[in-house]
């Protein structure tokens, strides 16, 4: 970890101390009265009076010895703090469930101007929308369900800890936090908001949230919450969604501006960028057989350029740096180095960095390295358990190979049978029978059946067929071979016992179960051809062959000449090694190869070609007499008893062993005999056959084209911190893992710390009782939704009562236990969350953007829903429903002025000499976080002296 991402936590527990003390300071004695507002308020003089909980009563008797008042106050703060362990654990269940909400993907066929059809992939939730709407929600969680449980639990009327803590944990999140995340950016480094229209939105309406809290309480109805400032504060939350879509989506004016799309990380995504011009208005989006919308203005999706291949490159370029960097490393480590990579540039929402800094903090791990190593190791065992037969029970005779190839004066050929699974200490017997193709019976082969035993432990066996010979000049022909019957013999039956054994299911013929045999006629030169037209290859193969077969006789010695040339494929090393040279065929040899290097660039699609050609054959050695019938008569050594060798240009014979074959004919007239023999000789001579010019395909490894496609499938972040079954819950629940370094980029697990056991043991009790809430893969993680949030306002109830308890027995108000202690408690998580969305994205949004967007909804939903409820049950009991504006409207007032400070200085760094709202050059970054922290303990001071009628408030 860098010294920032140390030296920021002690700055802050720092400050909590500090500002604990002068809370304290302030209190003075705690003998004070109480007010008009519920709970533990007091004005300046008076008894201190506590009040029963939601759940938790008074600590009887109400006036204990200091002794006891201090152990009771040991014990409210402990609970108080294992509390906050606990919303934190259940808040990362609900925000897993949130991913997973917020991560349902649909598919869209998009029809284009010229009638294409392009199907893509988009994401259901805009967003802003869900940034807004449930990750905000998940964040702002325990504040805003704290605000309305005290209303509920207390007939209705108004308290000061939900409140203060609204207000307290906006003041935390707007300093604190954003003090925090400007100075752990790596030294050099700047975070800029990127999508800047959705953050003046956002930061505009975090302003005027508390601007009209003030109204209300002071303006309006002083003192008094009529039912339409209930309903409005709540009907602000959708309006605030609403002008947060429309400048992301630039709608009304908006629409005006310029904006482009482009392909995202994640399978495929499609995400609008800013700033560039627009694409082609006319286009069709086509989902589920109905079209949607023909002009894009008017569609409800976002048109996206449906171009994945930005996010395969980038995948493929991991995977080929990891390559070279290890070249030690096996395809599976390589996968999962790959893996963590790809996860850890990806594009994050606020509810994957909240998961993530849970799990560090509670000892569950690091979410993305323990992903990463999952998946490789589950990879590991699907390779195994599939390299195990499904038929391992039951042994298969078949041919291995299933092709042969002969020359006909060869005598025999020999053909490979094997046997495979079942039980090897069992004999098995198999039929074979020989059948006619264009070979017949007789004249070319002799007919063969029979019966192969294979005896207790023996697993292959070699059958030898019989070919005949003849001076005939014809074409290639094959004849096949059959395997039949196959028997298990039982023990002690013999040979004799084999017709009396029936088929057994244990033993049966596997495939190929046929071999082709094909016999090449050695009476001829031959015909030299390329097996096939077009040959395909993986650029991965590293040296390609190519064969050059002999077909139609295999008599003598032949030059084959070869090149490569180029096609879209280029030589030099670019994609192929050039090659050239002269492939040389001994007697009676069928077939040669042709060696060429590839070179592997690891594209992830590639296509390209190149080709090579063979020449003219020539016939290297021949006797005198040939020589002179097919008029080769220059340039031969002697090398052996009438035979004769053509010199070639690799060849380097002495000069006087080279000598010309004398016409001893001259320009006689031949007579018909010699006109035959010479007919007979030109009909012997080497020819190219049907394919002289082979096409070399080069394509992308399918090894590594399927590892980039694995990679980008498994990039679904909903996928890394949820869950799709209890048992696995469980697992992760009892299991200790290391929370490791952020910047640690091998991705490799390391082993748990002693940190790591001391949070694991401390919170094992609620991440085994959180187990039970149901996987986020059930009912698209709307079951795990419902569920968080009813126990995190279950323990919301808890923490509110020993808040006012420990706030009651050490002699603080509400307001400030609820600014000091509570708003510091639940926002420690979003701290740390915050802190690595900073250093791991490359935008400021997720760190800047989203604390802006909470303390909106903060008041919004925390306020709006618990004094609408309040106000309307006042009303039907003929009540008026009173808050008392004092201490809430001076911090409401407080906040909003340090507000405008914030936010100006952040508009101020995005000037060039800093370059962006987080980190940039040491001093201007020091002076922000110092500017940042101290507006936050100036906010803690001057609301604590309000509260104790130091500083006249409201």
């Amino acid at each position: 970890m860098s010294r920032s991402g140390t030296s920021a936590p002690l700055s802050t527990s720092r400050l909590f101390f500090l500002s604990t003390i002068i809370s304290a300071g302030l209190a003075g004695s705690p003998a004070f009265a109480s007010n008009d507002t519920l709970g533990n308020s007091t004005r300046c003089g008076g008894g201190s009076v506590c009040v029963e909980g939601v759940i938790l009563p008074v600590w009887k008797p109400e006036n204990p010895a200091f002794a006891d008042r201090l152990a009771r106050a040991t014990v409210y703060f402990v609970g108080l703090a294992y509390m906050f362990l606990g919303v934190s654990i259940i808040a990362d269940r609900f925000m897993a469930s949130i991913e997973v909400i917020t991560s349902q993907e649909r598919r869209i066929t998009i029809k284009k101007a010229d009638g294409e059809k392009v199907t893509t992939t988009v994401r259901v939730w805009n967003e802003t929308v869900s940034n807004l709407t449930l990750m905000a929600l998940g964040s702002s969680a325990p504040e805003i369900l704290l605000s309305v449980v005290e209303v509920c639990g207390h007939n209705f009327d108004a308290g000061e800890l939900g409140p203060n803590t609204i207000v307290g944990s906006a003041a935390f999140n707007m300093f604190v936090i954003i003090g925090f995340c400007v100075s752990v950016i790596p030294e050099g480094e700047t975070r800029k908001v990127k999508h800047l229209r959705v953050f003046f939105v956002t930061a505009a309406w975090s302003v005027f949230a508390y601007i009209w809290l003030y109204l209300i309480l002071a303006v309006f109805s002083p003192g008094v919450v009529e039912i339409w400032e209930g309903l409005v504060t709540l009907f602000f939350f959708p309006i605030c969604v609403g002008f947060a879509y429309a400048a992301d989506r630039r709608l009304l004016f908006y629409k005006y501006m310029r904006k482009r799309y482009r392909a995202g990380k994640q399978k495929g995504m499609i995400i609008e960028t800013e700033g560039e011009p627009e694409l082609p208005s006319k286009v069709d989006i086509e989902m589920d057989g109905r079209m949607l919308a023909a002009d894009r203005e008017e569609s409800e999706f976002d048109f996206k350029e449906p171009d994945e291949e930005e996010a395969r490159r980038e995948v493929a370029c991991i995977l080929k740096e990891l390559k070279q960097k290890h070249p030690e490393k096996d395809m599976e480590q390589l996968t999962e180095l790959a893996n963590y990579q790809v996860l850890t540039l990806q594009q994050k929402s606020r509810a994957f960095y909240r998961c993530q800094a849970t799990r560090i903090m509670t000892g569950a791990g690091n979410v993305l390295k323990k992903h990463a190593a999952d998946q490789a190791k589950r990879a590991a065992r699907h390779d195994i358990c599939s390299e195990v037969s499904v038929n391992d029970f039951s042994t298969k005779v078949f041919f291995d190979p299933c092709t042969y190839q002969c020359l006909e004066n060869c005598g025999t050929v020999a053909l490979n049978v094997v046997r495979r699974g079942g039980d090897p200490t069992s004999a098995i017997s198999v039929d074979y029978r020989t059948e006619d193709g264009t070979a017949n019976a007789g004249s070319d082969y002799r007919f063969t059946e029979g019966t192969i035993v294979f005896v207790a432990g023996e697993t292959e066996k070699e059958l030898r067929i019989d070919i005949i010979d003849d001076d005939i000049f014809e074409e290639d022909e094959h004849f096949l071979v059959h395997l039949s019957n196959v028997k298990v013999i039982s023990e002690g039956a013999g040979w004799d016992g084999l017709k009396a054994n029936h088929q057994d299911p244990l033993a049966s013929l596997g495939l190929p179960c046929s071999a082709t045999v094909t016999i090449f006629d050695d009476d001829h030169a031959g015909i030299f051809t390329f097996e096939n037209p077009v040959l395909t290859v993986s650029e991965s193969i590293g040296v390609m062959e190519a064969r050059v077969v002999r077909t139609s006789g295999a008599r003598g010695v032949v030059a084959v000449p070869y090149k490569t040339t180029e096609g879209t494929a280029k030589g030099g090393g670019e994609d192929f090694e050039d090659t050239h040279g002269v492939l040389e065929f001994e007697n009676d040899e069928i077939f040669k190869t042709i060696q060429i290097n590839i070179i592997d660039d690891e594209e992830y699609e590639k296509n390209k070609n190149f080709f090579l050609e063979i020449g003219e054959p020539q016939l290297l050695e021949m006797s005198e007499r040939k020589a002179v019938l097919l008029q080769e008569v220059g340039g031969f050594v002697k090398t052996g008893r009438d035979v004769y060798r053509k010199v070639q240009g690799r060849d380097h014979p002495a000069p006087s062993a080279i000598f010309s074959i004398a016409d001893e004919g001259g320009e006689e007239v031949l007579t018909k005999k010699e006109k035959e023999e010479r007919r007979i000789a030109e009909m012997g001579r080497p020819m190219l056959g049907e394919h002289i010019k082979l096409e070399v395909v080069i394509e992308e490894s399918y090894e590594f084209k399927s590892t980039v496609d694995k990679l980008l499938k498994k990039t679904n972040l909903a996928l890394v911190i949820g869950t799709n079954s209890w048992r696995e819950q469980f697992v992760e629940a009892i299991t200790v893992s290391s929370g490791g370094d952020d910047d640690d980029e091998c991705g490799e697990e390391k082993l748990p710390s002693c940190f790591d056991y001391v949070m694991h043991f401390l919170t094992v009790f609620w991440k085994l009782l959180f187990a039970l809430v149901p996987p986020t893969d059930y009912f698209n993680g709307w079951a795990c939704f419902v569920v968080s949030i009813s126990v995190i306002g279950l323990l919301t109830a808890f923490i509110g009562d020993l808040a006012s308890h420990f706030g009651c027995t050490v002699g603080l108000k509400d307001s400030v236990t609820a600014v000091v202690f509570v708003a510091l408690g639940t926002s420690v998580p979003d701290t740390f969350a915050s802190k690595v969305a900073a250093i791991q994205d490359q935008y400021a949004d997720a760190s800047i953007g989203n604390v802006t967007g909470s303390n909106a909804v903060n008041v919004f939903l925390g306020i709006g829903v618990a004094w609408s409820i309040a106000a309307v049950y006042h009303y039907s009991k003929g009540q008026q429903f009173k808050v008392d504006p004092g201490t809430l409207a001076f911090s409401v007032t407080l906040f909003t002025i340090f507000a405008f400070i914030c936010i100006a200085v952040l508009l101020y760094r995005r000037r060039p000499e800093i370059g962006g709202e987080l980190g940039g050059p040491r001093v201007p970054k020091i002076l922000t976080t110092c500017l940042f922290f101290s507006l936050w303990l100036m906010y803690i001071v001057f609301s604590s002296l309000e509260a104790y009628c130091h500083v006249k408030g409201f």
